[in-house]
């Protein structure tokens, strides 16, 4: 099948079943307009979890098509092997919403996107992704949060592919291996579209993203808890950061 029809096909029926898991949140949503600097670009993105009186459960979203296998086997905070792009690196912070939205220690977060391309490691070779890349394993990684609810990881930018906005997958658990959420990080559009239309000399070819957040089917429906923090400059790099919270 190919991976516009299982975007077609396969989330919708998804989504319907990861809908019933965020119904505990509580607090009402606030979209926070992007802001853009001269020189260095920063996007701001969700405040959520940042206090007990700001603290919505982050929405389960679908794991597929391209899931870490063995997720056991990276361990890993720089998870770029031989990918190359912008630099670019991700904090995820794990709040707890069953402890005030205090950090969440020792918690497992495992992570994956698609490279510059567009295209997934462990997959490959069929309708849903032509390219071959069942034998390679980048841009996968696991962290454990530290005291303050943290993990980091060093990455590249990530590309698009067409019927998605930009995306980065999260599987949280927690200490005993217990799933948490599953999730996706948005993007504000303003950063990626600097970097795909303008980053041509880092490989980043293939111009704008077909697809934004607001037409995406899994941000479609909302995506203000999901929606990441993001600074820095081509040259430099990018940093992305995020609260994401659970029930644990």
């Amino acid at each position: 099948m190919e991976r516009k029809e299982f975007l077609k096909r396969g989330f919708g029926s998804l989504l319907g079943i990861a809908a019933i898991v965020p119904a505990v949140q509580g607090c009402s949503k606030t979209e926070v307009e992007p802001t853009t600097t001269t020189g260095t670009s920063t996007s701001t993105g969700t405040t959520n979890g940042t206090s007990s009186s700001s603290c919505t459960v982050t929405p389960t979203e679908t794991e597929g098509p391209f899931p870490t296998k063995s997720p056991a086997n990276f361990v890993r905070s720089d998870i770029r092997d031989d990918r190359t792009g912008v630099a670019f690196t991700i904090n995820i912070t794990i709040k707890n919403a069953n402890n005030s939205c205090n950090a969440l220690s020792g918690a497992l977060v495992d992570i994956w996107h698609c490279d510059k391309d567009g295209y997934y490691s462990e997959y490959g070779g069929t309708g849903m992704q032509s390219v071959n890349f069942t034998t390679v394993n980048f841009l996968r990684g696991r962290q454990t949060t530290d005291a303050n609810g943290l993990v980091t990881y060093t990455s590249i930018f990530p590309g698009w592919y067409s019927g998605r906005a930009p995306h980065i997958h999260v599987h949280i658990y927690n200490s005993s291996g217990k799933s948490l959420s599953v999730t996706q990080i948005a993007f504000p559009y303003d950063i990626t579209n600097t970097v795909y239309t303008t980053a041509q000399s880092y490989g980043y070819t293939k111009g704008a993203q077909d697809t934004k957040n607001e037409t995406d089917n899994v941000f479609s429906d909302g995506f203000t808890t999901e929606l990441a923090t993001v600074t820095g400059s081509i040259s430099g790099g990018y940093t992305l950061a995020i609260n994401l919270v659970v029930s644990a």
